[in-house]
């Protein structure tokens, strides 16, 4: 049986945004239902994007499409938290990268869920892989580690 990994501290990533959770994000057990994470993870790495000046929702050429996720669950979270994702790549090839996202609850120094998620960027017309454009890769080498 192979070890369960340790969750990391917010050291580890390179680029942070704070999202506040929502009434509608508990579920019957009282905690922020697991596909909650996965809709942070998108909200994180687009908004930096956005902010970064390197995704355009409307008018660029270029879109992430996922091709693969996944997540470990370390401790709960749950309304009213302060989720703190923390950012990196770890990958980084010519038409995808590979994004690591580490979700902090409130003030707390380690994950309470690390997740991860690879984007397949593609031409908006065709959806057919294109290298990604030198804005793009400026911003996704600042985070890479």
């Amino acid at each position: 049986m192979a070890e369960r990994a340790e969750p990391s501290p917010r050291a580890a990533y390179r680029a942070f945004r704070t999202i506040t959770t929502r009434w509608m994000d508990n579920d019957l057990y009282g905690h922020m239902n697991n596909v909650v994470h996965y809709s942070l993870f998108d909200t994180a790495v687009n908004g930096w994007l956005i902010d970064e000046g390197a995704l355009d929702l409307h008018k660029g050429d270029e879109i992430g499409l996922v091709v693969e996720t996944g997540c470990r669950y370390f401790r709960e979270m749950a309304f009213p938290d302060v989720v703190t994702a923390g950012l990196r790549v770890t990958k980084l090839g010519t038409s995808s990268v590979r994004y690591e996202v580490g979700l902090f609850r409130n003030d707390e120094e380690t994950a309470a869920a690390e997740g991860f998620f690879v984007h397949v960027y593609v031409d908006r017309a065709s959806r057919r892989p294109k290298p990604l454009g030198e804005r793009m890769r400026s911003v996704l080498d600042g985070i890479r580690t």
